[in-house]
Parts: C-alpha cells; structure tokens; sequence
C-alpha cells in the first residue's frame, strides 16, 4: 500500500529575504481550515527561521525568541499566548500564531532568515535484507562488525508507533548507550514505563500544529488517533521503524505470504520515535521541525524521515522546514535519509533534494506474489497481487466498461469476475467502483503491474499487464460463457524475478539545482513485509525504501563515527549495486520499460556489505555547503544566519558543477567545461588509484592526473574532469561512469551531461 496523504495549506504568504524566490505547489484541503483563517488579518501559524543557535543553553535561547516577538506584538503576555514552539536544541527558531501584517514585519528584522507558514506535508522484512546480503547469521561484514547495530540509535519521525509489536522486544540487548538523552513521553494508550524498553529508548509526540491547523477540533476518536506517541490509526510509522530497526522475528508473515524472519536493517539498534503525523490529515510542518529539534538533542545518530510534498519540488533550504531542519542536523553530524517522494515516473519529481539530505529512490527486489487465474478454456494466467481469500471455485468472466463510476451497474457485474483495462493512475477509484457493484472477483490489466490497487478490496483480485489482458480479453470475446478463478496468491522468491526502479519513485533531475544528482540511492521499497498493529503487512513506498537506508547508516556510524553524514552518503553511493544482486540489468517501470538510469536510483542499489570500505569519500564541510548556497545566489547575510557565524561568498562565485558531490550532472553543457573533485582516502597509506571512464554517448571525459596516490600525509588529492560535447543539437541527458580503482576498490560516481547549444530553449 502506498501512503500518500494529501497536502493541506493555508494560502499564507512566505516571508523571506533570499535572492532566489522560488513558489511551491500544494494541493488545497479545506477540510481543517476555516474561513476566518484565510482573512489576513486574523492568526495562523508561522513559522521563524533563525538560523544556527546563539546559545547553547535551550533557556536563553527561547529567552531571546520572546524578545525579538515582543515589540511585534506589544507585551510579554501576548508573546506567551503567540508562541507555539521554541526550536531550541538543534537550531534557532519558533512558532507563533501572527497575522500576515505581523509576520510580514517579523521577516523584515535582522535576525530573522525567513518566516514560513504553516504547512502539511505527505507521509510518503523478511526478505529485503537476504536480498541485499544483509545476514544476521553471517560470520563476517556489517551486521557481525557492530554486533547487529546494538550502539546505533536511530530516529524515526513519522506517525508513532505500536510498542506491543514483536518487532520492539528488547530481548538479548544490552544498556541502553550511555550518550542517549532522550525520554519516553506518555499519553493516551501508552505508558511510557509499561512501552518503553531497551529497544525503544524514546518516544514523544508533536501536536501543537495540528491544534492550530485545525482550530483544536481535529476529532482524535473518529480519526483512531490519540494524544500519545502510539501508532493508533496509520500503521506507517510502526512499519518504517521496524524495517529500519526491527529485532529478530520468526515466522513473519501477511495472512500466510511472505513469510520467513522479519527483521529490521539494523535489529539490534535502538529506536527513538518522534510522532509529527496525525490521522488523515498528513505531518504539519511546526510538528515536525520540533521533531527534527528535539532528535538532534537527543543525541540519534540518524534521522529517518519517510515525509515530503507533492512533486515539484521547489523550495531551497530557507523556504524547506526539512530542508532547513535537516542542515542544522547535518552540520552537528546526523545524517538525514528522506523519500523521494511516490508521485513518479515523470521526470524532475524527485522531492528532498537540498545536497545535505539522503535521498532514497524505491526497487522491487526478487519476491512476488503470483496469483493463478484460471480459463474455462484451461488455460492459467500467473497474475500479481495479495489474495489471502480462499479459492471459491469459477464465475463468469466479464469486461468492465470505461472508468466513470456511473457506467458500472449493480447488473452488469454481480457475482462476476470483472476485467478492467485500467491507467495505473486511474485503477483504485475503478477498484472501488466495481466493488460497490458486488463483483466476486477483479482482474486488472495495467502497462505497469501495482498490486497495490487489490490491498483495499475484499475479493480476490489480481494484476496483470496488458498483454496478459488482451489474452483474457480474446478468451471473453471469442468464448460463448466465458468463466474463470482466481486463486489464492503463493510467494515466489529468487531469481526469475528481475528487478527494477518502481514507477511511483520519483525520479530526477533535480528541478531545484540541477547540477546536483538526485536521488542519491535505492533501496527496496516494493511489497515490503513489516510491523503494523497486531501483526505485518505488505506496504509499498519509497517510504519503505528509506528506512533500509536509514538502518544501514546507523551500522555504518557505529562501526565508522568518524565519517561526516557526506563521507556516509559518498560510501553509499560509490560501492551501490548498478545491477541487481545476482548481475542482472535493474530495470526502471514507467510508460516504458528501459534500464534505469542515475535519474531513477542515483549511484545504484545499495550494497550494505560494501558501504564500510569505499577506498575514497567524497567529503563535504561546512565551507562546501556555503559555497553551494553562494552559487545558488543566497546572499551573504542569509548565509552566515543559517549557519550561526558570518560568511563570506568568494569571489569569483565557485561553481555549482564543482560541488564535491559523489556524482557529476552537467545539465547545460555548451562545448567543454571543466570540473574538479576531492576524495579522501578511507583505506590503506600506500594506495594508488587509477582512472576508468565510461563516457556518456557522444561525450569526451579526460581525467587529470591519471593517478592518485596516497601515504601516511597524503590523504586527499583533487582531480580535474574535462567534459567536451561532441553533440551539434540540443540533447537530453546521457549517462556514463567515472570510476577510481586501486584493484580493490571500485570508487564509482554517476556523470550525466545534457548539451545545450540553445541555453534558454526548451526542447
């Protein structure tokens, strides 16, 4: 299933002062938002960016919030009752009820980096980890080397959790890790000494926002929510953190599929959850920044975030609250691993794509869920799909009419087997249309193959893809009483199952900076077994595929705490699979099938027993990221707000295409350019690499020098990389590789060159 709430907002304007202005599109849900909020001259919440902390005590720094608010709005007292949150721990900043005049005025002070309104945002194992050679009973690699992640500590902000689940069991873990300064919080349904253990070391909940959006008549009970970190009505957050962080289960399963141990990336890591996203309703921004605040302080060595908004994405760092957040975790060394969003397979819906955050992409991995449809001709059909239901024996076999509700009558399809040629994009609301007309069975045909149309229904249904359909279809034409069954779904595993890029991953280029790759990496995300309430369930998402990438950097800090959330992303990105586990061709679904590219999965499948000796990091400090908000046109002030300490751009402006990104995009290359990289060496003194270039078509790519050679004092060098187009039109993107090795290490980085002749036209 997957989760993709829409965006609610009020229509607030943002108050900011950068020099790039970029707008951002959200869907409009009147549902919470009264028509008195929409008056300018009423309350709605803001919130206001500050920046890096002035203090490190959390008391002065909520002290100095009220002061810059009071001569806005007139007294201590109305400050008190204006201030919603005080962002104190990781970062500078708050949220207050203004009026747009208020806020407008608020962005002008010189303190301020930028004022926000309000906003929604949209939520977005048994076998993941064999798939990906992640072994718990190895005698050797990641797992074994941190003693299954038992120091890491990993934060989950997303819609809580459901502590009874056997995912959570503290069972064989040792003290919780002395470093931790986080708390349980109680609430309703969950007692923070009863649900709290060694394995789940925090819990807390974030509700002010959703108060504020809703006017404080959000209805808990009609939703199935409550005011407590627990997972009550969703199930997504209990699913995400036991994929990223599940202990050991035997004999997992969903009514009998997939079945096997369930475990998480990293079982014996410590999960702290932070609950920012109520109901149907979606994650309000103010609700999770104060997330993003409070896991930064205390003390999670990475935070997992399966949150986004509809695609495009379009807002930089200073108008992102993850964005935003995210740095400020970044720069105090957490990594932050985000969706890339489920509105794919268009190109530029790529969403989280600020250079400081992991951005993951979803794959399918070597299971499926195979469903025998059977002709009255005798001839079976291996479908897809997740039919627990038993087998109830043949019906006539029918042909849905076109997508519009009103075209199915309760006549044309009782007690039928119903096939419906279906857009991907269309399939759930014929699913529904069909099973109020009392169907006995559905069969879609789809270009693409989502199962996930048949997890709502209580018939059995099954998927095909349109060849298969007009296989089906023939029968039905040709056939005087067409019937069929479908039977119950079996769980096929190995490898006559290829892999690919889901069509619901986002993909690239990135819309906001195009020099830079995104999304970084993939994971699996596609039929997912994982912890719901009172058992597993098979969800899909990229969602899903962020957890299994939060999971393994947590192993990887534990058994390597010196690296910087970039050297992590680097290591990710330059040993990832760009074949499936078993060599085969990853291939990426959309309107058609075609090997994936960097745009669809970044460097690659992730390769969890690779990720700790890379051989070379392509490392990113803080002078790095004001050099890329420089080349993004941020000004000075803006900067050295952001950052806590005043910035200097250089001059000449560097380059975005010289950002020291494990990756190469040049998205407008008109004859040659020349860009440099930087890496770290990771390995043994002594090393020497040499270069191996796969071109992009039509691209020359020369590297200089033509080795790299590192000792005892020299452990990083800069290399050059001169891109000529031999292209005479105006191209798309072509794809090569540049790849250091020293005969053990393969330090490969994706290069995608677009040639512009005509810079400003579009093709």
């Amino acid at each position: 299933m997957r989760y993709s709430y829409l965006i609610a907002s009020t229509s607030s304007k943002a108050y900011c002062r950068p020099l790039v202005i970029i707008t951002f599109v959200l869907i409009l849900n009147g549902v919470f938002i009264s028509a008195a909020q929409q008056l300018n001259g009423l309350n709605k919440l803001y919130i206001v960016h500050l920046g890096a902390k002035q203090h490190d005590t959390p008391e002065l720094v909520t002290k100095s919030h009220y002061q810059i608010l009071e001569p806005i709005l007139g007294s201590k007292e109305a400050v008190h009752k204006s201030i919603v949150y005080s962002y104190r721990h990781g970062f500078s900043g708050f949220a207050a009820k203004l009026t747009a005049s208020q806020a407008k005025n608020l962005s002008a002070l010189p303190e301020v980096l930028c004022v926000l309104p309000s906003r929604v945002l949209e939520l977005k194992t048994t076998r993941t980890f064999d798939y990906l050679g992640l072994s718990p009973s190895s005698p050797k690699g990641l797992l074994h080397d941190t003693r299954l992640g038992s120091e890491a500590i990993i934060g989950v902000i997303d819609s809580g959790i459901w502590p009874e689940s056997k995912s959570f069991n503290d069972t064989g873990l040792g003290p919780i890790p002395t470093r931790w300064k986080g708390t349980c919080e109680s609430g309703d349904k969950f007692d923070a000494k009863v649900h709290c253990n060694k394995k789940l070391i925090g819990a807390k909940f974030f509700v002010d926002g959703l108060n504020d959006m809703t006017n404080g008549e959000y209805d808990f009970n009609s939703e199935g929510e409550v005011r407590s970190p627990r997972d009550n009505s969703l199930g997504h957050g209990t699913h995400v953190a036991a994929i990223a962080a599940g202990s050991l289960v035997a004999n997992a399963d969903h009514y009998g599929l997939g079945g096997g141990l369930a475990r998480g990336a990293a079982p014996h890591a410590r999960i702290a959850v932070y609950k920012a996203c109520w109901g149907h309703v979606g994650c309000i921004t103010p609700d999770v920044l104060k997330a993003i605040d409070h896991s930064i302080r205390d003390g999670v060595d990475v935070i997992s975030i399966s949150i986004g908004t509809e695609a495009p994405a379009s807002f930089d760092v200073d108008q992102n609250d993850i964005a935003y957040g995210s740095f400020q975790a970044v720069m105090k060394g957490i990594p932050v691993v985000c969706s890339a969003g489920n509105e794919g397979p268009n190109a530029q819906t790529v969403d989280n794509v600020a250079p400081w955050i992991i951005t993951v992409a979803a794959t399918s991995m070597d299971r499926s869920f195979p469903i025998p449809i059977t002709l009255g001709n005798n001839l079976t059909i291996l479908g897809e799909g997740l039919n627990t239901l038993p087998e109830v024996g043949f019906f006539n076999l029918v042909l849905s009419d076109e997508m519009m509700d009103s075209s199915i009558e309760e006549g044309q399809t009782k007690d039928k087997i119903v096939l419906a040629f279906t857009p991907n994009d269309n399939s759930i609301k014929k699913a529904r249309s069909i099973l109020i007309a009392g169907c006995a069975g559905m069969i879609f045909a789809q270009s693409v193959v989502d199962i996930s149309v048949c997890n709502s229904v209580n018939v059995p249904c099954a998927v095909v893809d349109y060849e298969f359909g007009t296989d089906i279809l023939y029968y039905i034409q040709t056939t005087d009483v067409p019937i069929a069954k479908i039977s119950t779904s079996k769980t096929l595993i190995g490898r006559p199952i290829a892999s690919r890029v889901a069509r619901f991953s986002c993909r690239g280029p990135n819309s906001v900076s195009p020099a830079i790759l995104k999304p970084d990496i993939a994971a699996p995300g596609v039929n997912i077994l994982s912890a719901i309430s009172g058992g597993y369930q098979i969800m899909s998402g990229t969602s899903m595929a962020t957890p299994v990438v939060s999971g393994i950097v947590g192993l990887l800090r534990q058994i390597r705490p010196q690296w910087s959330p970039a050297a992590i992303r680097s290591a990710l990105v330059t040993t990832a699979w760009r074949t499936d586990p078993f060599g085969e061709p990853i291939f990426s679904e959309g309107s058609t099938r075609k090997i994936a590219d960097p745009f669809d999965y970044g460097g690659g499948l992730i390769n969890p027993e690779k990720v700790a000796d890379p051989g070379l990091v392509y490392d990113l400090g803080l002078d790095d990221y004001v050099h890329y908000l420089c080349s993004s046109d941020y000004d000075e002030t803006s900067i050295s707000k952001l950052v806590g300490k005043p910035q200097k751009c250089p001059l000449p402006t560097p380059s975005m295409l010289d950002f020291n990104m494990p990756s190469i995009t040049i998205p407008s290359l008109t004859g040659e350019v020349t860009v440099t990289r930087t890496v770290t060496n990771v390995g043994p003194a002594g090393s020497v690499y040499r270069p191996v270039v796969e071109p992009p078509f039509g691209i020359e790519v020369e590297v200089n020098p033509k080795t790299l050679v590192f000792g005892t004092n020299t452990t990083k060098n800069t290399f050059s990389v001169r891109v000529k187009t031999n292209h005479k039109v105006n191209s798309d993107f072509y794809f090569g590789s540049l790849c250091w090795t020293d005969g053990v290490h393969n330090v490969t980085i994706p290069v995608s060159v677009r040639t512009k002749i005509l810079r400003n036209y579009v093709s």
